[in-house]
């Protein structure tokens, strides 16, 4: 493989990222002493840092890999979801998509970190399902984008913070089969098999054994042959890829399937490592066709960002570097 020659080609790709966008704030100190109001630490504040995340860091991960991105959602009508589209913006990322309603908040995950551990996570989000209009305005907005831009990939990005609804999910799906246009999908329980049809379906092993109901004693092939078998039954979808956390990847489509075993490691955080082979296998698929090289690249950058603390997008120049290493 010229992997030289497959990075040109992502810049030739139009994606877009639809799901549930967040703001990802760290708060980085240092712990000296115990609280004397309660046994908790006390963390004394050194620095805060704003980083997109969600859905959004999917389109970054995108963007980073040169591709032109596009991002779909729905946020708050808010000062976090100024803030947020004002960061999407920043990475060169088409944030027009990203419609805002005022019966909605914008994510935000704040997270206290010290020494590199993180010590608390505080949440602010809403997590119900679109109401009827803002559905409706997202599913045109998509509809507009992929008539005018034709993309090559569409992925969808849940979280179950209520962007992706069964209506959203199935009108998109029907779009881009229209139009030619790849589906990928990272999916939450929620709505596990409401992604039919889709091209890529991602999950982790995790949300599979819950999405299907399963006990998994021990990981390898038959079993995950026979999940592949499953799931298809359900979604008719064309190839599995699950991740398989420290095992690697394993992936399945009609005529081919394989565990690719991950790489050795210094973990210091998988925040984010799930964006990333998304955005990553999806990508590769579309410039290639491989389904065993997608799943290759995207074990390898999946491993790579988990070298790194909080959600961190792929660098191109080591994933690069590191795929020349590994599979040439």
């Amino acid at each position: 493989m010229n992997f030289e020659k497959l990075f040109q080609q992502f810049k030739k790709l139009k994606v877009a990222v639809i799901g549930d966008v967040m703001l990802d704030t760290y708060w980085w100190g240092h712990v000296d002493r115990i609280s004397p109001e309660a046994p908790v630490p006390v963390v004394s504040f050194d620095k805060r840092e704003h980083r997109i995340g969600g859905a959004a860091n999917v389109a970054l991960n995108a963007a980073s890999l040169g591709a032109e991105v596009s991002m779909f959602s729905v946020i708050g009508n808010d000062d976090d979801g100024v803030l947020l589209q004002a960061l999407i913006s920043k990475f060169k990322i088409e944030a027009e998509g990203i419609l805002k309603s005022d019966l909605r908040v914008t994510t935000n995950k704040m997270r206290i970190i010290s020494r590199n551990q993180q010590m608390m996570r505080l949440d602010a989000e809403t997590t119900k399902d679109l109401l009827e209009e803002d559905e409706n305005k997202l599913i045109d907005a998509v509809k507009k984008y992929i008539e005018k831009k034709k993309p090559n990939i569409v992925i969808f990005e849940d979280y179950n913070k209520g962007i992706l609804t069964e209506n959203v999910i199935s009108n998109i799906t029907a779009l881009c089969k229209k139009h030619n246009v790849i589906v990928a999908v990272d999916p939450k329980r929620k709505n596990f098999f409401a992604y039919k049809d889709a091209d890529i379906f991602k999950p982790n092993l995790k949300e599979v054994k819950e999405g299907l109901n399963i006990l998994i004693d021990e990981i390898h092939l038959p079993v995950l042959k026979k999940i592949h078998e499953q799931l298809a039954a359900k979604l008719d979808h064309k190839i599995s890829l699950i991740t398989l956390s420290e095992k690697g990847v394993f992936y399945q489509s009609e005529k081919q399937s394989k565990i690719v075993p991950s790489h050795l490691r210094n973990i210091a955080d998988v925040s984010g490592a799930g964006d990333t082979v998304i955005a990553v296998a999806s990508m590769v698929y579309a410039a290639t066709k491989d389904i065993h090289l997608m799943a290759e690249m995207a074990n390898i950058a999946g491993g790579l960002v988990c070298e790194e603390v909080g959600t961190m997008a792929i660098d191109k120049n080591r994933l690069m570097s590191e795929c020349k290493l590994l599979l040439e």
